[in-house]
């Protein structure tokens, strides 16, 4: 069975939480004691990826010092061609729908395609958008962002995504985002989509999780906003048990 498809059948099953680990942000080793940890507490995936440009053997070295430490799917999530590793299991190949450059929209996916191809990595399609105010990865993918009063446009994205085939839809607001995607937003997209739902930006907290996963949210992925906080492990576990309903 395909990473895919046993990340669709559990999140019919129960709300998921993914930990984005990027590799600019801390040593290899460290990220595989932040996998450890995660993985303990109950996450169901490690996404490895950035906004910032990286060198791929940054990438390379962060994704094996995971897989030292955890047993769960590596799944990249790619600023572009060059941000792809052997190593992991599987990646998001997104398209930044909302991007003003066509180089995130398609012509890094052209660019990285053959690698996938020859590399043997999953290649997990998802539409990708993100929201006001959008932070460094909004500035970096040139993000005509969504406008936190205009959930109406993120239903049009989403169902854009499913009918293009994508198996997963996510919005964001950014990571370190000072307020998520509105909760009004997340049910729009919600009540009109078919696949899984990604929801991620700005949520530190349990009660933010819980609140996003009542609106709609299939899976909540959690970056390295946490990772500061000095007592992680707890607020982590915490997280967690808020999106498990637990």
């Amino acid at each position: 069975m395909t990473i895919a498809q046993r990340i669709i059948d559990l999140s019919k099953k129960k709300k998921l939480h993914f930990a984005l680990l990027d590799p600019d942000k801390q040593t290899p080793r460290v990220a595989g004691e932040i996998a450890k940890i995660v993985t303990d507490a109950g996450s169901s995936a490690i996404m490895v990826g950035g906004s910032t440009l990286l060198s791929q053997k940054q990438v390379d070295e962060t994704v094996q010092a995971i897989k030292k430490t955890s047993d769960l799917p590596v799944i990249l999530f790619p600023s572009g061609a060059k941000f792809l590793s052997k190593y992991a299991d599987a990646v998001f190949f997104m398209s930044l729908l909302n991007s003003n450059n066509l180089g995130y929209v398609i012509r890094e996916h052209v660019k990285g395609a053959p690698f996938v191809k020859y590399s043997g990595l999953e290649p997990i399609s998802m539409g990708y958008v993100i929201v006001e105010p959008g932070m460094t990865a909004g500035r970096i993918g040139q993000a005509d962002l969504i406008k936190r009063d205009d959930p109406a446009t993120a239903v049009g994205y989403a169902l854009a995504s499913e009918y293009l085939g994508m198996k997963f839809f996510y919005i964001e607001a950014g990571s370190g985002a000072p307020t998520p995607v509105p909760d009004e937003m997340i049910q729009a997209v919600k009540a009109d989509l078919s696949i899984p739902l990604l929801v991620g930006g700005g949520i530190r907290s349990a009660q933010t999780a819980k609140e996003k996963v009542r609106a709609g949210a299939d899976i909540i992925i959690t970056g390295t906003a946490i990772e500061k906080d000095k007592h992680f492990k707890t607020t982590l576990a915490d997280i967690i048990a808020a999106i498990e309903g637990r």
